[in-house]
């Protein structure tokens, strides 16, 4: 197992989302100096990095037309159980691999290396007719979702007195989700610690609607689901100690929205790489216009320090 490194947006779907349609892993000389590449990539994992492999994906095949590329969305922590079975080629993540799951990949022969390819910053939310609250604190935001709070804190008048006697509803991802585990440790102080009384999914889509649907209700989720929800949903500061900061690509890129932005993820099947030239076509395209495809989708791209980063990673998987 290589070591790891340091750390458009389209509709997300419960199944495969199909690219472009061929089989078997190929590459022929296209006669102008290129190859012209065929075969398939099996993708899988985080609802927050999947709509930017489906972006990717999109992009390869208008280069290579007859590569299929496959996007499901199962979570983080679903996807690595899936890419450490060997069953995908590649692993969107939203958080670096645990070392329960490094462990299953080195058990079952699977070798790996981890990618940095873009940014985000974890996005609070609520009805846009929440009038009360512009910033909301860590402190708060604890008092919410701590798990001691479940079937405690079910009113705004709880998180503050100043907040209006309303019935506080919550939404977010499940238990199988990287943003989950991320919020959690950050705002917890350990990931997975959480109240579990509030409409979960690894459909950040359910979490968008469940938010416009009650006036009472906050969620949270990847920055791209506020960017293309601004009309129906209303994103809050977050308050780290040092003042209000909302999310954005500066913000994010600059560190000053925290604790909850964060580095995201794929991660190569080592043998995949080598042996299909569909993936490995797939993976250099990525890695090589993560920066493009990133602002197309409307993430948060990565930092020159991270691009290196990025290449060194691409570098060791060609050598």
């Amino acid at each position: 197992m290589k070591t790891r490194a340091a750390p458009v947006a389209a509709a997300i779907l419960a199944s495969a989302l199909t690219l472009s349609a061929c089989a078997g892993p190929a590459a022929t000389d296209s006669g102008d100096g290129g190859s012209t590449l065929s075969g398939t990539v099996v993708t899988d994992g985080s609802s927050t990095v999947g709509p930017l492999t489906k972006a990717a994906g999109i992009q390869f095949v208008g280069v290579q037309p007859d590569v299929h590329v496959t996007v499901q969305i199962t979570g983080t922590g679903a996807g690595f159980s899936s890419f450490c079975s060997g069953q995908t080629d590649l692993s969107n993540a939203s958080r670096p691999i645990d070392d329960e799951e490094a462990a299953k990949c080195e058990a079952a022969g699977v070798e790996f290396t981890e990618i940095v390819i873009a940014n985000d910053g974890i996005s609070v939310v609520v009805n846009p007719a929440n009038d009360w609250i512009d910033c909301i604190t860590v402190d708060q935001l604890q008092t919410i979702w701590a798990p001691e709070s479940q079937g405690a804190v079910t009113n705004w008048s709880q998180v503050d007195p100043s907040f209006p006697d309303e019935q506080l509803t919550l939404f977010g991802p499940g238990a199988d989700s990287g943003t989950f585990d991320y919020f959690s440790g950050a705002i917890n102080g350990e990931e997975g610690a959480s109240r579990t009384d509030y409409g979960r999914s690894e459909d950040d889509d359910a979490t968008v609607q469940g938010v416009k649907s009650d006036a009472g209700a906050m969620g949270y989720f990847g920055l791209t689901y506020l960017e293309e929800n601004t009309d129906i949903v209303k994103g809050l500061e977050v308050d780290g100690g040092d003042g209000c900061v909302f999310p954005s690509v500066e913000t994010v890129q600059d560190g000053t929205y925290a604790p909850l932005s964060r580095p995201l993820f794929i991660y190569v099947n080592n043998a995949s790489y080598a042996d299909n030239a569909a993936v490995k076509g797939f993976v250099d395209y990525y890695v090589d216009n993560a920066v493009e495809i990133a602002q197309s989708a409307l993430f948060v791209p990565l930092t020159d320090e991270q691009t290196t980063t990025a290449q060194e990673e691409l570098a060791s998987l060609i050598g």
